[in-house]
């Protein structure tokens, strides 16, 4: 080997060793900073302290899932799908002035009123439904009614 080679050599050794001194000192630094004013004690109540709170957390996160339970079971009896239905029950007088709307909750349970329009007068029914269907007779566009709420979506 001739004398080039070997600086060449002893000059990246030399760069690779104060790579390695420059890292060591910073990690020392961080190491430092990271144990300053702490001792044993005070880590151990420091992990103490997160051991608590993450049982407070885990108690509170059983207590939320518990409510979450709680709101879906009510939200099921709520009313979430409404249709109304309008037509005209006398081809000789006026417009689409009588509907029939449906209110139904998720297993399809709830209420249709119906309301049908005269000149003399305007008359109202409300007829109870249980899994998408009357005790009562329905008409069409009761039936209607209740029918497209059913195809309504809960999101």
């Amino acid at each position: 080997m001739d004398i080039n080679t070997l600086l060449v050599v002893t000059l990246g050794l030399i760069a690779i060793v104060i790579f390695v001194l420059v890292r060591m000192v910073i990690l020392e630094k961080r190491l430092k900073s990271l144990l300053s004013g702490k001792n044993a004690r005070d880590l151990e109540d420091t992990i103490a302290g997160n051991v608590v709170t993450i049982q407070k957390m885990d108690k509170r996160i059983l207590l939320i899932a518990q409510e979450i339970d709680n709101i879906n079971k009510r939200l099921a009896k709520a009313i979430q799908k409404v249709h109304t239905v309008r037509f005209n029950p006398f081809k000789d007088q006026g417009g689409n002035q009588s509907f029939a709307t449906s209110f139904l909750n998720e297993q399809g349970d709830g209420v249709v009123i119906s309301s049908l329009y005269s000149r003399d007068k305007v008359s109202i029914y409300a007829k109870p439904i249980s899994d998408g269907k009357s005790e009562y007779e329905l008409t069409q566009e009761e039936r209607a009614a209740i029918e497209r709420a059913e195809q309504q979506t809960s999101s």
